[in-house]
């Protein structure tokens, strides 16, 4: 099931936001360096999803939240 997701990595303290079908295994890839923009924050935390019922639909909304360009913003999602 298509996922649109948020991770956080304390020691850049900063959010990453991206799209995939296998939420569990994208995770672990972040987590293990396997995307060079995201090895030098391991590690990440998942604080927030949405399931879609189609990946363009969860890229879709992605770059909807990539274009807010907001840091509130994100973290009003999650609370």
């Amino acid at each position: 099931m298509p996922f649109t997701y948020i991770l956080f990595s304390q020691k850049l303290n900063k959010y990453y936001i991206g799209a995939c079908i296998d939420m569990e295994r994208r995770l672990y890839e972040h987590n293990i360096g396997h995307s060079k923009f995201t090895s030098t924050g391991i590690p990440w935390v998942l604080k927030y999803t949405e399931r879609f019922e189609t990946l363009t639909e969860a890229k879709k909304r992605e770059l909807a939240i990539k274009k807010m360009k907001s840091r509130k913003y994100i973290e009003s999602l999650f609370g």
